[in-house]
């Protein structure tokens, strides 16, 4: 709290006794003093004595009257009576205290600077350890003033500090205080607390004295001039301006002070016409709160938002008047910032954080106008108030379609049906839903009668006022009386809840407000399921699961659904949960019924699994836009997995939630999901596996098999291999059965690679503990399968193919014949190539030469492509047909000639048919003819021209654009077509011929020329 030293100003006038009632508002009643101490000061006794009809008066005309209208009512107040209504006008519970100096009356507490502190620091926990350590002195209560001074212990770093502090009060209110202390907040300072409490907790240890004015009004004139004249000797320096400049202007008759009776008295209490209320520093409110909205979220602004929030809601609980003043404060630093203009100009959205704000913000405001407690006068202030705000441009718009109304559904019906609307006792007339409403009234009448129940139970509300002792707060009002008998709180606040959730409501527009419909569902969910449920809540529980699948169209569980209603996924899991040991039967029901998510069916399905229902959109021809859609499909799968793990065991009801499943829900990665839960639980470690569960995990797998098979997922080779996992487990025949039924539920190239490849190896084998029947059936299947993938997808499946039909010789001639046939015009030299390979490593060097030459007729190497990937393939071919004779090197050279226009490559070959005579390896009894091939014959003649054919070509091409950096790189290159050249008889003249040719061509190259001259003349 901003405590300010000046001492503030006095609330009313008071006036000598005998003045006229004519006098101005402020004047003393006329009426003598009476002399005389009052009643004793001490609020308690050790002794049980009965409280005193002047006490006990006292008290109440302290707690409801300002003291003037006392004055005002009695011409003469005995001096005992006012003593004894000063004393008890001084606050008596410590609880408002303690909310005007922390942010909360107990449990965690944060300070303002945004982050967790220790609590012994918080003001109100200093000020009573200030009080306990004797830090309080010179307490003074003079009227409705008290005073005194507060020490601070010195402490390593700072030195001892002495404040001095003063409150005044009206009417059991603190209403002003101030401290030399010089802090500012928005709570008061811990010594404000320490004498606030000295005087709650001993108040027989203060001095009292009536207001100053009663002690005036004593003194003949002797007295007054002695008493003005010392109080300035005593503040000379402060108070001798002040006191010369009221001299003048008394003395001055026509003066402005003249013209009023009486003079003000800081400590004679409140007029009539004064304000009761404790006092709240509204700078320091506004500057905090500007402060906090300036960080933007940052450093804990957002949670120290919420904390002020908090204190509202803790004033109004206590029907404090400060808490509509504090939200006023507040909210015109929220319509102030910036932050709306600028997000307004650009055309964003607020973020979630500050919408949840302006939320918090609209839900106190509703609280209270909504206030019965509140006058229609201070209504209508508010009412004005709200539509100023309302009426700025900056101010935002709630996001959702409130208060619209619902066309009449008696029209949307299917024909036929009109009953549906008469089974339930309510219908549903209007878009907006109970839950998730601006005012949120199932939350707000929840924690209502909770925390009235719990009260009950309880005993009354304990509150500590930290000196140790225990206080019982009394309620309000007799709430027990609204019961009937049998009845409590805590059943009609879970009765309440559940009505609010079941009831069917249409999902609004717009992100942020279908987010805060799924928050609030989850926010009451969580406060429901701190309620300790036993026989009677269950009673309630059964009641109402039976009445939200009977009702019409009232009930989101009910047999009437519209397409746009929001669905009862989470609220249903609690049901089922909640329900599942009492009466599994009806838990099901339930679950089953909330599966439902009729936003994303084509068309309408006939019903739940036995009972029909209708699905009805409430606005033709729209298919909304769920921003929520992902989050409600999870909450839809987590139902479905708590209702799997729930049913295990039990075939029938598996057998149910499966139908369920694959009816409900439409995405592949929740039904895998679905799928791998099953597992999981059905193969636990500390048991044997559930088969039937297994089945059922098998089955789903299957469905995500069969809806991902035409639809990209990144998943997907992460499910196939699941699923085959799965299947292993299940048995042989499910592996067997996924194989005879693949081109429903994998791509051939899944089939081949992953399906049939994984329950071929000797994993599965052991796995599984087959015998050599069951083997070969598995591996005639696999077969059959390779070789209808190969058929289907050669370029993909036929080395697989070949791979799975090694052992049967039939099935290997038949997939290497489909790769022959696809050769032509279907398959890649890649995948050629790599066929070839794998042949020859299996002993077939004819069959991979065949599908060599297959594949180099695919191929196509320019000049300059000398790191092609498909190069080694090319020199293997040349070796293996040189491996294999003269005649099929002879008829590979002309492919090589074709395919390859890249000299160093073709370089590359000639010398690697030169080395070695062919036929080094005689294969199928050929026999090695022993001599090396004539360069000058077929067909390395046609190899060796076509080499320096492709050196002239690549110069040529390369001289076009190079340049200087590229001179002794062309050199070099010049050199290696020097040494193919000289390899034919007439080479050298040749390479003269060309080098000279180059000279002539290119004689403006004159650097690179003369480069040319000195390495080749």
């Amino acid at each position: 709290m901003a405590e300010r030293v000046q001492q503030p100003p006095a609330k009313r006038l008071c006036c000598r006794p005998g003045y006229n009632t004519n006098c101005r508002q402020g004047q003393r009643a006329g009426g003598t003093l009476c002399g005389g101490s009052g009643a004793a000061q001490g609020g308690s006794s050790k002794t049980q004595t009965p409280e005193s009809l002047l006490d006990i008066s006292a008290r109440k005309v302290a707690e409801k009257w300002p003291f003037q209208r006392v004055e005002e009512r009695f011409e003469r107040i005995p001096e005992p009576v006012q003593r004894r209504i000063v004393y008890w006008s001084f606050p008596r519970s410590e609880r408002e205290i303690c909310m005007y100096s922390s942010f909360s009356t107990g449990g965690e507490e944060s300070g303002t600077s945004g982050e967790n502190i220790d609590e012994t620091r918080l003001p109100f926990r200093r000020g009573i350890a200030l009080l306990e350590s004797g830090c309080v002195d010179n307490v003074l209560q003079v009227g409705f003033h008290l005073s005194g001074t507060v020490t601070e212990p010195a402490t390593p770093s700072e030195s001892e500090l002495v404040c001095s502090v003063s409150v005044s009060f009206d009417r059991c209110k603190i209403t002003a205080v101030t401290c030399s202390c010089g802090n500012k907040d928005i709570f008061y300072c811990a010594h404000v607390v320490a004498l606030a409490l000295y005087r709650v907790r001993k108040p027989e240890q203060v001095k009292l004295h009536l207001p100053i004015s009663e002690t005036l009004f004593q003194m003949n004139r002797d007295q007054l001039q002695k008493f003005v004249q010392y109080l300035i000797t005593v503040h000379h320096t402060e108070v001798l301006p002040t006191a010369q400049k009221l001299a003048d202007e008394i003395l001055s008759t026509n003066s402005e002070i003249n013209q009023v009776h009486g003079a003000p008295d800081p400590t004679a209490g409140a007029s009539v016409d004064d304000e009761n209320c404790w006092h709240l520093d509204e700078e320091q409110v506004q500057e905090q709160v500007k402060l906090f909205l300036s960080q933007g979220g940052y450093h804990g602004s957002g949670k120290q938002l919420n904390l002020l929030f908090s204190k509202v809601r803790e004033m109004l609980k206590m029907r404090d008047s400060n808490g509509a003043r504090m939200l006023t404060l507040i909210t015109e630093q929220f319509m102030g910032d910036p932050r709306l203009a600028l997000w307004r100009q650009q055309g964003t959205t607020m973020t979630d954080k500050y919408r949840q704000l302006w939320d918090e913000l609209g839900t106190l405001w509703m609280c209270i106008v909504l206030n019965p407690h509140c006058k229609s006068e201070q209504k209508c202030v508010w009412l004005r108030q709200l539509r100023r705000w309302n009426s700025i441009d900056v101010c935002p718009w709630e996001d959702g379609n409130h208060g619209n109304e619902l066309p009449n559904l008696t029209h949307a019906l299917p024909h036929g049906n009109p009953e549906l609307l008469h089974k339930g006792m309510t219908s549903v007339t209007n878009m907006e839903g109970w839950v998730g409403h601006p005012l949120d009234p199932i939350g707000t009448l929840f924690s209502t009668l909770l925390d009235t129940g719990r009260g009950d139970e309880e005993g009354g509300n304990a509150f500590l006022d930290f000196s140790g002792t225990p206080k019982r707060l009394e309620p309000l009002f007799p709430a027990q009386h609204f019961l009937d008998d049998g009845q409590s709180f805590v059943a009609l606040a879970v009765e309440t809840a559940l009505i609010g959730l079941g009831q069917q409501r249409v999902m609004p527009d717009g992100l942020y407000a279908q987010e805060k419909v799924c928050r609030n569902e989850e926010q009451l969910l969580a406060k429901l399921q701190e309620v300790e449920l036993n026989d009677a809540l269950v009673k309630i529980f059964r009641k109402q699961a039976v009445f939200l699948l009977e009702a019409g169209p009232y009930s989101g569980l009910g047999e009437l659904l519209y397409r746009e209603s929001v669905p009862m996924h989470t609220f249903a899991k609690y049901l089922f949960t909640s329900l599942l040991p009492h009466d599994a039967e009806l838990a099901y029901k339930i679950a089953l019924r909330a599966m439902r998510l009729p936003v994303l069916e084509t068309t309408a399905p006939s019903g739940d699994l036995s009972r029909p229902h209708h699905i009805v959109s409430m606005v033709p021809n729209r298919y909304p836009r769920w921003f929520t859609l992902s989050h409600i499909e999870s909450q839809q799968c987590e139902l479905a997995s708590t209702m799997l793990t729930a049913a295990k065991g039990d075939g029938r009801k598996l057998e149910t939630v499966l139908e369920s499943i694959q009816k409900n829900i439409h995405s592949s990665s929740h039904i895998f999901k679905l799928a791998q839960d099953a597992f999981k639980i059905a193969t636990l470690m500390d048991s044997l596996p559930d088969l039937t569960l297994l089945k059922v995990s098998l089955e789903l797998g299957l469905q995500v098999m069969r809806m991902t098979l035409s639809t990209l997922n990144w998943r997907r080779r992460e499910m196939v291999r699941w699923l085959v996992t799965c299947a292993t487990e299940v048995g042989v025949y499910a592996l067997d059965s996924i194989m005879q039924s693949w081109f429903t539920l994998f791509t051939p190239t899944e089939a081949t690679s992953i399906v049939a490849t994984t329950v071929m190896s000797n994993t599965t084998i052991v796995r599984l503990h087959l015998d050599c029947h069951q083997q070969e059936n598995l591996a005639s299947s696999a077969r059959t399968l390779a070789l209808q993938c190969a058929m289907k997808d050669p370029q993909n499946c036929s080395l697989s193919a070949l791979t799975l039909c090694e052992k049967d010789h039939i099935a290997f001639e038949t997939a290497y014949q489909i790769v022959l046939d696809a050769a032509v015009t279907g398959m890649s030299y890649t995948q050629l190539f790599t066929i070839a390979r794998y042949m020859e490593h299996r002993g077939y060097p004819m069959r991979a030469y065949k599908l060599a030459t297959l594949a180099m007729a695919h191929l196509n190497l320019s000049y300059n492509q000398d790191t092609h990937p498909a190069i080694n393939d090319v020199l293997w071919a040349c070796a293996l047909s040189h491996s294999l004779g003269k005649n099929e090197l002879a008829a590979v050279i002309p492919l090589v000639v074709k395919s390859v226009k890249c000299a160093t490559v073709l370089s590359d070959i000639l010398r690697r048919c030169t080395l070695t005579t062919p036929g080094m390896v005689a294969l199928h009894s050929r026999r090695n003819s022993g001599k090396l091939m004539s360069l000058d014959k077929a067909p390395l003649r046609q190899l060796l021209d076509a080499t320096i054919g492709a050196y002239i070509n690549t110069t040529h091409s390369r001289l076009t654009h190079i340049s200087p950096r590229h001179y002794s790189e062309f050199i070099e290159f010049l050199s290696k077509a020097r040494e193919t050249f000289l390899m034919a008889q007439d080479g050298h003249i040749q390479f003269t011929q060309f080098i000279d040719n180059l000279k002539q061509i290119y004689k403006g190259k004159k650097k690179l020329m003369m480069l040319v001259r000195e390495r080749f003349g």
